[in-house]
């Protein structure tokens, strides 16, 4: 498994057994935190799960996808001459909304979707089945910490909004023509404070009727159409 990681294989995590010690658990976990590949730690029952004889602690997850380093990504957008338009996602976990989502982002013209390590669904085959295979076609930044990937859209002059239902702002008095970043939440939960309160503004999507929520991948599809409006010449 430490051939595949230096090789640069793409993995999408790796599993290792809570009970499992030894030089070569540990060998593995420091070149999973240098290559940026998330590690989770479960009882053996998980790794007996993947029907691989003799893991011996430790079972690899082929990426389905390739992800992008953000700050490169966000140069390549900068220098093409475009306006970044950008996709957080928090806490989204559904499958099904993550195909969805990535599907609209791609045809709405969103440069990159910027998931976290954990707390999101996994970009799996079915995912990538939902989405139409359109997570394999834009780009995805998978960062270890969303309040740092802030950061560092903020240093490269990218403003973040978020959606918040219970915002005084609608989201079609908004300027979505500068480069910007868009965090969608949860249904259950919503977007994480820390990072509300780091957002440069937040808005909703007015409802006629008074209701909890809307799916967050049809919310998703609202707000980038009326970016995409807002962007056509």
């Amino acid at each position: 498994m430490g051939e595949a990681i230096a090789s640069g294989k793409p993995l999408d995590r790796i599993y290792v057994d809570t009970k499992a010690h030894g030089k070569n658990i540990d060998d593995i976990k420091k070149l999973a935190a240098r290559h940026g590949i998330p590690v989770n730690y479960v009882p053996v029952a998980k790794l007996n799960s993947f029907n691989i004889e003799n893991h011996d602690g430790c079972v690899a997850q082929i990426s389905k996808v390739q992800y992008q380093d953000l700050q490169e990504t966000i140069s390549f957008v900068v220098e093409s001459g475009e306006a970044p338009l950008f996709l957080i996602l928090d806490g989204i976990t559904d499958i099904r909304n993550i195909g969805g989502i990535a599907r609209t982002a791609y045809c709405s013209g969103v440069h990159a979707i910027i998931i976290p390590e954990r707390g999101v669904g996994a970009l799996n085959e079915d995912a990538i089945l939902t989405s139409a295979g359109a997570l394999e076609k834009i780009a995805i930044c998978r960062v270890n910490s969303l309040m740092k990937a802030i950061d560092e859209l903020h240093l490269n002059g990218v403003k973040v909004l978020a959606s918040e239902m219970k915002a005084d702002k609608n989201v079609f008095e908004c300027n979505f023509k500068e480069p910007c970043a868009i965090i969608m939440g949860s249904e259950e939960k919503g977007i994480y404070p820390a990072l509300m309160k780091i957002a440069d503004d937040k808005f909703k999507i007015p409802m006629k009727e008074d209701f909890d929520s809307l799916n967050v991948g049809v919310a998703t599809g609202m707000i980038l159409y009326e970016v995409m409006k807002q962007r056509i010449k």
